[in-house]
């Protein structure tokens, strides 16, 4: 059969790739999830590149850009600007390949990824407060000093980097039918998605791929609507490692051509999945990374056959994990918080815990004031928070606290 030609790197160019790929990079596992498939009513199964060297699919690409460097450019050194992952997959890339790395980060980056890049060897200069300003900054410090740049999606060698990504999943799920994959500025999607479709045409198959990004930061729906990439304005997410403004421009064009679906998701979709896959799979995965099993458990994803879901990565900074669950369970209604008018008298306090006791749930947060808007003289306000097992089990909280004749507010 006539292998299908799209936008970008051809399946052979692919199929080199990984040979040079496999040098460095892990063949990551591929976890089956009972759970996701009784959501999706369909096989699901997770591909860890959580647990990739690195720590996400970066490397992927990293490493074949830079394998493809002349002598004269490797003795220039290389540049890269990154929040995190792509700084550390060219850190760790450049350091096998014997070549110096700089690289530009924001102020603010998370300290365990900082010190992961300095660890890779790379010199690291901390550059404004945006992922935008160390982009600049690495732009000026190559024209300045000659060192290669390399761009974290938007280049050819990168893109066919990521796409052995999709070849090792032919390999894990031959039976595959759908794929969920994350998206930022495109370098993942569009090198699974080409080399997928090329692979599967030449078995005389179909798959569907479909792209998930954060709705604060969804760029590729409105550029696809307007038929080019298009910046957008980028709102506040957890999901910041596919906080990308503008799509790539060679990326563009090849999800055009080979991405059936692109849907978005809250940061609410993000915390529930990021707890799912700490209580089902027992995998740490960042928020960028979960977007796939966000898209799945918010009822974005339609599949009748296998579909594998890509965790892009799992470096998130202990602090950052301990908001994200505490926001997961609460999206999930585990945490619940009331507002209760009581009495000024002795004893409310008491019997609000005993009823609370009764319905078993887990006081975590008390607040008892007096002095609340819109209080009357003889009124405290009580706020109080607890755990639950989810939304039955909320709903009996409120019910017996209603019963005893108290007037709980949801918060």
């Amino acid at each position: 059969m006539t292998e299908t030609r799209l936008a970008g790197p051809g399946l052979d160019e692919f199929e080199a790739a990984r040979v040079v790929v496999a040098r460095v990079a892990d063949t990551t596992p591929m976890e089956s999830s009972r759970y996701l498939a009784a959501v999706l009513g369909a096989p699901v199964y997770l591909k860890c590149e959580n647990l990739q060297r690195t720590g996400s699919y970066k490397i992927r690409g990293a490493y074949n850009r830079l394998s493809k460097l002349t002598e004269e450019e490797r003795a220039r050194g290389v540049v890269a600007a990154s929040a995190g992952n792509h700084a550390q997959g060219v850190a760790f890339a450049a350091r096998e390949l014997g070549i110096r790395a700089t690289i530009f980060m924001p102020v603010g980056v998370a300290l365990p990824k900082l010190q992961a890049t300095r660890d890779y060897g790379a010199d690291v200069v901390l550059r404004g407060h945006t992922v935008a300003e160390p982009l600049l900054a690495a732009a000026a410090y190559a024209a300045e000093t000659g060192a290669v740049l390399i761009p974290p999606f938007d280049h050819e060698d990168v893109v066919t980097g990521q796409g052995t990504l999709g070849l090792e999943i032919f390999d894990q799920v031959p039976d595959v039918e759908t794929v969920v994959v994350p998206i930022g500025g495109g370098g993942l999607i569009s090198g699974v998605a080409s080399a997928m479709k090329q692979r599967a045409a030449r078995e005389g198959r179909s798959i569907r791929v479909i792209g998930v990004q954060a709705a604060n930061a969804a760029a590729y729906p409105a550029s696809l609507a307007a038929g080019q990439a298009v910046e957008v304005a980028i709102l506040p997410t957890i999901a910041d490692g596919i906080a990308v403004a503008r799509p790539g421009l060679l990326n563009f064009d090849i999800v055009r051509d080979t991405v059936d679906e692109i849907v978005t998701v809250s940061d609410d979709d993000i915390a529930r999945a990021l707890l799912v896959l700490l209580e089902r799979a027992k995998l740490v995965v960042e928020p960028a990374g979960a977007v796939s099993v966000a898209a799945i458990l918010a009822g974005k994803v339609a599949a009748t056959g296998p579909t594998v879901a890509i965790l892009s990565g799992g470096n998130i900074d202990p602090l950052l994990m301990q908001r994200v669950i505490s926001h997961g369970l609460a999206a999930s209604d585990r945490y619940l918080t009331l507002r209760i008018m009581l009495p000024d008298r002795p004893g409310q306090l008491a019997r609000i815990s005993e009823l609370l006791a009764q319905a078993h749930a887990n006081v975590i947060e008390v607040l008892h004031t007096r002095h609340g808007v819109g209080l009357q003289i003889s009124e405290v306000e009580l706020d109080v928070s607890v755990e639950t097992r989810g939304p039955e089990h909320r709903q009996q909280v409120v019910d017996v606290l209603r019963g005893a004749g108290y007037d709980p507010q949801i918060d």
